[in-house]
Parts: structure tokens; sequence; C-alpha cells
């Protein structure tokens, strides 16, 4: 059960009812996750404006799914694992792109460097060496791309983080990060 209350979208009202109304629009259901973060409008809305942003900009939503994979399993989130596992096999993934995503792996060597540069990321809470830039750089990744790749891992920290604290009930098929198979 949610640490917080999970806000009804049929009973909110201002910048809450607002706010979860576009999510509704934009997905056709309103998940936990945002019901939960609507205790607070500007956490909301503060998510949907960085999602949103990332959302439009160069990586792939492969890329991106994947990395929200290895970020979630890295901070053992299961709500996040189990929604993006289900936003990835929309995007395309495979059920084996999925699992090999969460420990790092892709199909492709651009796809692996840039899960590993999101787990050194990770790991590192930020800091990479030159070595790890350059090796990112070398799969074929632009410096816009790189700098996406830290954005969409900060995101993904936040969401992780978010729902692991709060106890986000789960309201997608269910996927633990104690099995990555």
């Amino acid at each position: 059960m949610a640490r917080l209350p999970i806000i009804d979208p049929g009973k909110s009202s201002g910048k809450t009812k607002e706010l979860l109304d576009a999510v509704n629009g934009k997905f056709g259901m309103v998940p936990n996750t945002f019901k939960v973060m609507a205790n607070a409008p500007a956490v909301l809305e503060a998510f949907l404006a960085f999602n949103g942003a990332l959302g439009s900009g160069t990586l792939d939503p492969q890329i991106r799914e994947q990395i929200a994979l290895v970020t979630a399993q890295s901070n053992h989130c299961d709500y996040c694992l189990s929604a993006h596992t289900a936003i990835g096999k929309l995007v395309g993934l495979k059920e084996q792109e999925i699992i090999a995503s969460r420990e790092g792996r892709g199909s492709t060597a651009r796809t692996t460097a840039a899960l590993t540069f999101a787990k050194q990321v990770l790991d590192g809470k930020g800091r990479v060496s030159d070595e790890n830039v350059q090796a990112v750089r070398k799969a074929g990744f632009s410096d816009g791309e790189i700098a996406e790749i830290i954005a969409h891992v900060a995101l993904n920290v936040f969401t992780n983080y978010f729902n692991v604290a709060t106890q986000v009930d789960i309201d997608f098929p269910i996927v633990s990060f104690a099995k990555a198979s």
C-alpha cells in the first residue's frame, strides 16, 4: 500500500485535475505513480515537463526504455521495472532485449555502449571518467545524445526513488528486480 494517498483523478480539482487529465489524455489511463505524485502538483508537473522534453530528444524510444530498465534494475524499483517492461514491449523491445537491458547489455554494440555509460553514471553517481565518455562517443553517440543519456538516468533515478520511497502500488504486470529472467 502506498505511503502517500493515491489521488483519485475523478475527485481532484484545480492544477491537480488539470495535470491528471493531461496524463489520462496522453496515456489513456492514469498510472498510480502519477496519482501519488499528484499529492504535490509541482512534483507531477516537473516530472511531466522533464519527461516530455526528453521525449522529443534525439534518442530513440527503444534506447530510452532500455536506459529506464537498467536504471530501475540498479535501483531495485519494481514499479519502474514493471512499467518500463510494458512500455518497452509497446516500443518494440523483445523479451530477451528487456532482460538484457536490465543487465546493461544491448542487442548491438551501440546500445550496449549507451547502457554501459548509463550504468557508469549510476554507479559513479554522475562521476564518470574521460575514458567512459570517449567510449560512448566512439560507439557513435554525439555530445547531445550523451547529454540525453545522462538526463534519462537522472529522470529515471527520480522516479525510482519516488516509487520506492512511497511504495506506489504497481498497476502493470509485476516485474521484480530480483528476477532478471
